[in-house]
This record gives C-alpha cells, structure tokens and sequence, in this order.
C-alpha cells in the first residue's frame, strides 16, 4: 500500500511514520494489497489532533477522521471506521470490484445486507454562483449542505460544513 502522510502546523516524527505504515499493512493489506493508496492528514485544534485517513482502491474511496489526545489512538479508531465501512458494505464492494477480495475476508462475520431506500427525489435549478455565495445560501436554508453550478468553473460542486464547523467543497476532477 503506498502511504503519504501530511501534517498541518505540527511536526511528525519518524516513530509515527513506522507506526502508520506498519498498522496499515496489518488491518488493511488483507482487503487492498499493493494497489491500493492511503493518505493521512494530521491536524490540531484546541490541543486535540484530528486525523484524516482515506483510502482509495479500484475506484472506491474509504475516509474516516478522528480526534484524540494521541496521533496513534486517532489512526487505530480511524482503521477500526474503514473496517466498519467494509464489513457493512462487503456484498456491494465485491459486485463494485469485480473481485471476490472481500467475500472470503469476514467469514465469521454475519453477512448483514444492507438496503437503501430512497424516500424523496427533489429537483431544483442550478444557479451560477461563488463558494462564499453557496456558504451563505446553505446557512440561510439551515442545511449541511449545498449543491450549485460554480461560476469560475461552470461545474457542479457542492459545499458542506465539516464536523469541526469548517467548510469543504466537492469538485469532479477532470
């Protein structure tokens, strides 16, 4: 698995960089093996460092973050979310792969299908409009999230307020 590690405003040691590497490769090799991509981004807020651990494989993307006292402690609980994630979605993963790596993984595990109900479909028109416009227009709407067509790029983004208040934009990639 290749691994690319970031830190914001802290320095990492070389100790965290070993523990990383070698936690990754015994939870998560299993399910990825080489092909597969891991970044961490480490970060601190009010004396909590937050880590941000995603994964991508075959096209699917796998991210969880976690706040803790202690950079080791975040990186276990954030491991422990992806197998979460791969367990409840295993069945959905393998017909998504084409590739039979996750069935045989969790034998003892029940084999719990989980069914997506969709409850309501809205439509709307996508105005051109700036990240700062979009912001504000899902505060006043009182939603974590805001889809709109961005008037530098012409593309379809969506803006959403993170757990720790802040704000993100999903954009495609091209």
């Amino acid at each position: 698995m290749k691994l690319q590690i970031t830190a914001k405003k802290m320095q990492l040691s070389q100790s965290f960089t070993d523990y990383a590497e070698e936690r990754l490769s015994a939870k998560l090799d299993k399910f990825f093996g080489d092909e597969a991509s891991a970044k961490i981004v480490l970060s601190t807020v009010k004396n909590k460092i937050i880590l941000e651990l995603t994964v991508e494989f075959g096209g699917v993307t796998f991210r969880a973050e976690q706040s803790a006292d202690d950079k080791n402690d975040a990186l276990d609980a954030c491991i422990d979310k992806i197998i979460r994630q791969i367990r409840k979605n295993k069945t959905r993963l393998s017909k998504q792969l084409r590739d039979n790596s996750f069935t045989d993984k969790f034998e003892s595990a029940p084999d719990e299908q989980v069914d997506y109900e969709v409850i309501k479909h809205k439509s709307f028109e996508l105005r051109p409009m700036s990240v700062e416009e979009a912001i504000l227009q899902m505060n006043m709407l009182d939603h974590t999230f805001f889809m709109f067509k961005n008037a530098e790029t012409g593309d379809v983004n969506v803006v959403y307020k993170r757990a720790d208040e802040n704000y993100a934009v999903l954009e495609p990639r091209k």
